[in-house]
């Protein structure tokens, strides 16, 4: 039985749309669930079906953090802009279409215009957690295997909360309930704390319960390592400063009660819990670094590890992962059109220039070595396996006239090689002059049913967990050997050379170093929009303007030039989300975050 529902979350999620486990009859989680010729009593009656509403609440874990996210659609033609990545210092939005992530961009962002999604999305499914929890007693399954359906159930009811948490600050804690339509509307936020609070016990209930890590055909459902490491993104989270004795009324402007948007006084012990949490994934011993390179690439290559991670369905370093069939759809994104690609949010140059050199220095280092009539060479491994630049080498979609099938993509401008300038260029396929390529499988082609990837997307992997921990403990206890450990593990399988940081940093001077790790080991991953808000710093990142990179070529000259992309606005309000207007004019005591 514990074999049979997990194998293929996307058949459950087509087959169950009969339940209309997501819908309501006027949207948002008060709604009751639809049903046709299954009603929750037949459903639940059968175990299958029963493990099929369980599935079916996985298939929105990657909500957040999807790449596909921001859809332009008045039309019904889906235009896809990008992911949070295109609402911060990240990348340029694949189109000019007004979205929430170009509202952020802007600083345009407002309670009416704002994307419901987070709200909705999140209620949707802790109703249904409720649902199946309510009705899981009746399932012919035998016990042990309920409870760790149980489990499992709470983990997303977290999963979900922290959702929201990120978005919104105290939300409405709805506990085991299940609205109706009946149901007076009238939700009240929880505080912050309760939230946490909430979200923390859940997880530890859930965690003593669950295996350490799931494997076989079980993988890719919640485990005790997966409750482990929430909780420590949870808890940094709240140590962080936008919450840990926040001052939002004040930067905002408003009346809501500080209590709402974070702890009114601040604790440094905080830092120490987000350490401990993290402490405790690090000693399952459960959880590696990835060191397989992709498939046709030497291991001893510079930074194959880091490179070889996404690729892969099964590894040492996922934690908690989206799962799905293979395919090739960040392919299809993210490739530039030479490719059948370009679809997908577009790197900025600021994200380009935060990747060191090989020798582990920042480029605005005059030691460095930076040369920037030649940016990208001896650079960190990863900026080559993270963003798509001119003339970085990719897999041709039918190979003919090349070298193993894999040619240059040329972005430039001019002539050079018996190329001129194409489909791929600076502000014809690009307005950047990047395309991203992280994640992508360098053996994978767009557009093609053949040459697709098995790769899963990744939620949780061990170097955030190292990461957290290191910026955790370097807040509570200073710079100590912990936690330049744990930055030179990263830093290692990275490729650096020497990957050792300096010795003798002062805690402010490791926290840039850390924050800067973050962006780019992370990068593309959801964590630059959540970091720079709660380290707030969001005022300095955000009120920008964005450079792309223009290179013109000639057989003996090559250029570089910067240009100006999109100017991007912050404002303190953009700390957290507004409650969207759908939802805020259905209760009246469901109160709007400062600045709205």
């Amino acid at each position: 039985m514990r074999k049979l529902y997990f194998q293929n979350v996307s058949f459950w999620v087509c087959g169950l749309l009969m339940l209309g486990i997501a819908s309501c009859k006027k949207g948002g989680f008060l709604g009751a669930t639809s049903t046709t010729d299954l009603t929750q009593a037949t459903v639940f009656k059968d175990s299958a079906r029963t493990a099929g509403f369980l599935a079916n609440i996985y298939s929105n874990i990657n909500y957040s953090a999807s790449p596909t996210r921001f859809v332009y659609d008045p039309l019904g033609k889906g235009v896809i802009c990008g992911g949070l990545e295109a609402a911060t210092d990240e990348a340029e939005p694949s189109h000019a279409f007004s979205t929430t992530a170009s509202a952020f961009a802007t600083g345009t962002v407002n309670a009416g215009i704002v994307d419901d999604g987070p709200y909705r999305t999140c209620y949707n499914n802790i109703r249904s957690v409720n649902q199946f929890l309510k009705n899981l007693p009746i399932t012919p399954i035998k016990a042990s295997n309920k409870a760790l359906m149980i489990a499992e159930a709470r983990f997303l009811r977290a999963w979900y909360y922290a959702i929201l948490l990120k978005h919104y600050g105290g939300v409405p804690m709805v506990g085991d309930s299940i609205m109706t339509y009946e149901t007076p509307i009238n939700v009240k936020r929880s505080t912050y704390a309760d939230c946490v609070n909430y979200i923390t016990s859940e997880l530890d209930a859930a965690g003593a319960v669950l295996p350490v890590t799931q494997t076989g055909a079980d993988y890719g459902r919640a485990s005790r390592g997966a409750c482990l490491a929430l909780k420590a993104r949870v808890l940094l989270y709240a140590a962080s400063p936008l919450f840990n004795g926040t001052t939002l009324i004040a930067d905002a402007g408003g009346k809501t009660d500080p209590a709402l948007v974070g702890y009114p006084t601040a604790d440094a012990n905080r830092w120490k819990l987000a350490k401990d949490a993290a402490a405790s994934v690090i000693s399952l011993n459960a959880y590696t670094l990835n060191t397989v390179p992709p498939a046709n690439v030497d291991a001893s290559t510079p930074g194959a590890g880091f490179q070889g991670l996404f690729p892969q369905r099964v590894n040492s370093e996922y934690i908690f992962e989206f799962m799905r069939p293979g395919n090739s759809d960040l392919e299809n994104l993210f490739l530039p059109p030479s490719r059948a690609g370009a679809n997908g949010a577009f790197p900025y140059q600021g994200l380009v220039d935060a990747f060191p050199m090989k020798n582990g220095k920042l480029i605005t280092d005059p030691t460095s070595g930076y040369d920037p009539n030649n940016p990208y060479a001896n650079r960190d491994p990863r900026l080559d396996y993270s963003i798509i630049h001119d003339q970085t080498v990719l897999l041709v979609r039918l190979g003919n006239g090349t070298v193993d099938g894999r040619a240059p993509v040329n972005i430039f401008l001019g002539s050079y090689n018996g190329n001129v300038t194409g489909q791929d260029a600076v502000r014809q396929g690009t307005p950047t002059g990047y395309y991203r390529n992280k994640m992508l499988d360098p053996n994978a082609i767009a557009a093609t049913l053949q040459s697709n990837s098995q790769r899963v997307l990744p939620l949780i992997r061990y170097a955030e967990v190292l990461l957290n921990y290191a910026e955790a403990a370097n807040e509570f206890d200073g710079p100590t050997n912990e936690v330049y450990t744990s930055m030179n593990m990263i830093r290692q399988r990275a490729g650096l050379s020497p990957s050792a940081l300096p010795a003798g940093l002062s805690k402010e001077e490791m926290r840039k170093y850390i924050q800067n790790e973050r962006r780019i080991e992370l990068a593309f991953e959801e964590h630059r929009f959540w970091d720079v808000r709660r380290w707030k710093i969001a005022g300095d990142t955000e009120n920008i303007q964005s450079q792309g990179m223009e290179v013109k070529r000639t057989n003996t000259t090559a250029t570089f030039t910067k240009f100006n992309v999109t100017k991007h606005n912050f404002r303190a309000a953009m700390y957290l989300w507004p409650f969207p207007l759908s939802e805020t004019g259905k209760s009246p005591t469901l109160v709007q975050n400062p600045g709205y």
